[in-house]
């Protein structure tokens, strides 16, 4: 029967005066690169079938031997058809490969190809996706040809649920891993992040493990954040400082980007699995704290939210650009959702100025990122002129700002310096994100470029560099590469939203060009001169030394966590009532003075009382006018390192002005240290002051402010 058919076959078309055996037919109708992909992927998985290759002349095709090069002479849509129809007469075509990108010039060869073939069209796009043309899915044709990814063409939104078949997939996977020993005179705190933040991949992870791991040294930290990929291998350094560690697989989310109120980013990080799991913690290991890490988290709640960028500020500079509907509907979302996300939150974390401005909130503090001062330090300057550009991909600002640096400033340097040569660490898996984002396949390189993915460590690239690019024209935040580039004495060329929020200088500390040409011209000047640029990676060195060091940025997250906590006391005088109480901290207070918790009451004494239970007093007595010595002060131990002292001091000397006395076991390090930090200084010393046991005591004193 089948060669009865197959010989029925032939017979029919050879009385058409075709070959019956089906041809494939490439129209090479884009950038020349693309367009060998797809004819080689196509000649892989139909090796059988003969195969020809349609251009137009001076359009330059590599060898193909297994295929038949056509060439067309320019002409309108229809003349290209007229040459194709004699050319190909004789062949049946079975399907013709089309290649759909973004260059008009080609507009007349595809129309020409879908006169030929209209049912018979296989489209490929810029990221050699393809897809068949048919008129009965005219939606999804129309959508493809648009450049919507394949995955997401025959997305519908949930309010559309009959017509959806591919639909979100929730988080199902928690891996949880202990840590280092938990310590019950820690304050617990349980940070909610959107990645594991190791290894140090791009600045959002840099910023929370460096920030985390100085905060360990008051604080227990549990962390519940989102895992990339099964398999966590580098999980070792962050259990070192984490108590313990939760992590969740992504959520699968399946919705066009534009059919939501919320921005899709939100909606990507929902969880019912990690909003359980924070809650059975809260409750089993009677967390202080909830710190939330980037805005798309808000929803989960908490007593901190840390805002990494003003989100719609980024939006907003898209909106400027792009001037289109989706970009405004962004930015709207984007908006509306972070102006209420940020009132949720009792305090917020900004990183600089200039984001706390525009997002005014009475709990703000802005704690900037930093670098690593021991890790990254100087290196002598590479013999060989190198220019070196980090930017994760993942991160659409980073995209942008290759493009501009490889497509718009890299001509105006390249011939002007024949031994200059670029790196580019554009982070893991960027060829996702760029196809992702772009929508094409490749990004643009060169000869003199080295296109890198995730390195483990990246000071080796800093120290071959001569100088560190930061061509971001898009941004929000601030930039961790800047600092670190500062940290190793690089000199940094950089647009002005690149080194926004960092205390640099144009011509002192950094140079600055905000075009294609002024960047170019900047990174000549630099080049040439090499005197300044030395001075301006010398002062860059000392800035990033004295202002942003993770040891101080670390100790102002302890404090922020502290005065988060010290805010949930309430101070009351003192009462009959609470002697008992008194009496019982006393004791265990076994470092402070032991006095009769009645004598306190013929003083000013304060107590301060968290959640309805005392946790802590402090008794003072007037000596002269503007004189006032404290007798007492101590803390239930559980409640220590919580700023339980630091509030009843403040609260005592606001309402006690004047001078201040105390005294304190000489052998009580961490007492005199809280105290010093309130502006006590050492005043003398009382030999064997105290008992059980007996010890000297250090006489502080707090002059009048």
């Amino acid at each position: 029967m089948k060669r009865l058919k197959r010989a029925l076959k032939n017979a029919f078309f050879r009385m058409l005066g075709k070959d019956p055996e089906a041809v494939v037919v490439h129209f090479w109708s884009g950038d020349a690169a693309l367009a060998h992909r797809m004819s080689a992927e196509l000649l892989d998985l139909l090796p059988t079938v003969r195969h020809f290759i349609v251009s137009g002349t001076g359009y330059a095709i590599p060898k193909l031997p297994e295929a038949t090069v056509i060439r067309l002479r320019p002409g309108s849509a229809w003349s290209l058809y007229r040459q194709l129809r004699r050319q190909l007469k004789t062949y049946r075509i079975g399907m013709s490969a089309v290649l759909f990108t973004p260059d008009t010039a080609f507009t007349p060869l595809r129309r020409a190809a879908y006169l030929l073939t209209p049912r018979k069209l296989l489209a490929y796009n810029a990221r050699l996706e393809r897809h068949h043309l048919r008129f009965e899915s005219w939606i999804a044709s129309g959508l493809f040809l648009r450049g919507v990814p394949l995955d997401r063409i025959h997305l519908r939104p949930k309010w559309l649920w009959p017509f959806k078949h591919d639909r979100s997939v929730a988080s199902s996977k928690l891996q949880v891993f202990e840590g280092r020993p938990m310590d019950a005179a820690r304050p617990k705190v349980a940070v909610v992040s959107p990645y594991f933040p190791y290894p140090l991949s791009h600045g959002g992870a840099v910023r929370i493990y460096n920030l985390l791991r100085e905060a360990a040294r008051d604080f227990d930290i549990y962390l519940l954040a989102f895992a990339e990929h099964d398999r966590m291998e580098d999980i070792a350094p962050v259990l070192e400082f984490c108590a313990k560690v939760a992590l969740f697989n992504m959520p699968r989310y399946r919705e066009p980007r534009w059919s939501t109120l919320l921005p899709p980013e939100v909606c990507e990080f929902r969880s019912t699995l990690v909003e359980r799991t924070l809650e059975d913690w809260k409750r089993e290991h009677s967390i202080d704290i909830v710190q939330v890490e980037y805005t798309p988290l808000a929803p989960y709640g908490g007593h901190v939210l840390v805002e990494h960028d003003v989100t719609f500020d980024l939006y907003q500079q898209v909106r400027e650009k792009q001037r289109t509907l989706s970009s405004r509907w962004d930015y709207w979302r984007w908006r509306g959702f972070e102006t209420r996300a940020v009132r949720r939150f009792p305090r917020v974390v900004f990183m600089s100025d200039k984001d706390a401005a525009q997002l005014p909130h009475p709990g703000a503090t802005v704690i900037a990122n930093g670098v690593d001062i021991e890790r990254f330090t100087p290196r002598p300057e590479p013999a060989s002129p190198r220019l070196l550009f980090i930017g994760s991909f993942r991160h659409f600002p980073n995209i942008v700002a290759y493009r501009f640096l490889v497509e718009q400033v890299w001509p105006l340097l390249k011939n002007r310096f024949p031994s200059l040569e670029m790196s580019i660490v554009a982070g893991p898996d960027y060829q996702r994100h760029w196809r992702e984002h772009t929508g094409t396949f490749d990004a643009p390189q060169d000869a003199r470029i080295t296109l890198a993915g995730f390195v483990r460590d990246v000071r080796p690239w800093y120290a071959d560099a001569t100088l560190v690019a930061v061509p971001t024209l898009v941004s929000a935040g601030t930039n961790v590469k800047v600092l670190e580039a500062m940290a190793m004495e690089r000199a940094v060329i950089s647009t002005p939203s690149g080194c926004a929020g960092i205390a640099l200088v144009h011509g002192e500390s950094v140079w600055i060009g905000a075009t294609a040409e002024e960047f170019a011209a900047g990174i000549a000047r630099l080049l040439d001169d090499a005197p300044l640029r030395r001075r301006i990676a010398s002062n860059a060195l000392r800035i990033a030394r004295e202002c942003y060091d993770w040891r101080a940025l670390g100790a102002a997250q302890r404090r922020l966590w502290k005065e988060t906590l010290s805010s949930r006391l309430a101070l009351r005088p003192a009462t009959v009532a609470d002697l008992e109480i008194i009496a019982r901290l006393q004791d265990r207070a076994k470092e402070a003075s032991h006095w009769e918790p009645a004598r306190y009451l013929d003083y000013d004494a304060t107590v301060a009382v968290d959640g309805g239970a005392m946790v802590g007093f402090l008794a003072a007595r007037r000596t002269a006018n503007d004189e006032t010595e404290i007798l007492n002060l101590a803390v239930a131990p559980e409640f220590r390192r919580r700023g339980v002292a630091t509030r009843l001091l403040l609260e005592c000397f606001q309402r006690l002005p004047g001078t201040f006395f105390l005294e304190v076991r000489a052998s009580n390090s961490a007492a005199q240290a809280l105290y010093a930090g309130l502006g006590f200084a050492p005043a003398g010393k009382r030999p064997r002051y105290y008992d059980n046991p007996v010890e000297d005591a250090v006489v502080m004193r707090r002059e009048s402010c």
